[in-house]
């Protein structure tokens, strides 16, 4: 398969400009850098007239729409927070390989329910050109729903998000990438709410040792632990080891693998066909 043509990098100023032009503008703003970013553009281009909006539910971690709230205040853009529950959706719950459409879908269409009344002219989303390398049946949703992809619209990659977000001031330009919490579990498990919750605390109670990126993987009861490459030798130290295994245990998870090669950007689709 061949590679994506990418358009020609663009500079912010442009990608304002034109977000400007398309009219009044609702942002999903997850809180990770990328969404952010096109929250700060959209604030830059219409002021009161950009809303952003971030999805609370289940399968999303409670520290993730906190940092959506930080985020939003330190733009100023106009936020709110609003429940959806994906797992009302059979499609969803089963968890297919393409569970993120479903996802997605659902999102796409509780956005424009929102947006519509507010005379919302574009719907904004963060992905970027770096996402177009994976399977993303959640982009296909999107696309479906006629949402508008700024940063891809540039040209930029992950590092020219970051850049461009560290030069604005952004206060999580650095941070590591994110998913949701379902993105952890085995395809063909059943997504449960309880499962969700445990796996949320789980991860919790290993970043509370200074981890910066925490995965717990699950398939069935067993559960993998990732941290970032760089931490995996702290993480298999005999005494953090046998923590983390105390922590991910009291959450009825068992076996529990400390995984030796750590996070990186095909974890995600190794977890998802089993521990």
């Amino acid at each position: 398969m061949s590679a994506p043509v990418l358009p020609t990098l663009r500079s912010a100023g442009s990608v304002v400009e034109e977000i400007r032009a398309a009219g009044p503008a609702l942002v999903t703003l997850s809180g990770g850098v990328d969404s952010s970013l096109v929250a700060s553009l959209a604030w830059e281009a219409l002021g009161e007239h950009a809303i952003a909006i971030t999805l609370s539910g289940p399968a999303v971690a409670t520290r993730e729409v906190e940092r959506a709230r930080r985020i939003a205040r330190s733009i100023g853009i106009s936020h709110r927070v609003v429940d959806h529950d994906p797992l009302a959706h059979e499609s969803y719950r089963r968890n297919p390989t393409n569970r993120c459409f479903f996802c997605r879908e659902g999102e796409a269409e509780r956005m424009i329910a929102i947006g519509r009344p507010l005379g919302v002219r574009q719907y904004l989303d963060g992905v970027h050109a770096d996402d177009l390398g994976d399977d993303r049946p959640g982009l296909r949703a999107l696309d479906r729903a006629g949402f508008r992809h700024p940063l891809l619209r540039a040209g930029w990659r992950k590092s020219d998000v970051r850049a461009i977000a560290r030069a604005r001031g952004l206060p999580n330009w650095d941070e590591p990438s994110d998913a949701c919490l379902a993105s952890r579990i085995a395809h063909g498990q059943l997504i449960e709410v309880d499962l969700l919750r445990r796996i949320e605390r789980s991860e919790a109670a290993i970043r509370q040792y200074g981890f910066r990126r925490v995965r717990v993987r699950v398939a069935g009861t067993a559960a993998r632990v990732e941290v970032d490459p760089d931490e995996v030798p702290r993480l298999l130290e005999a005494n953090m080891a046998s923590k983390v295994r105390t922590a991910v245990g009291a959450e009825g998870f068992a076996p529990i693998v400390l995984d030796p090669e750590g996070y990186h950007a095909s974890s995600a689709a190794r977890g998802r066909r089993g521990v």
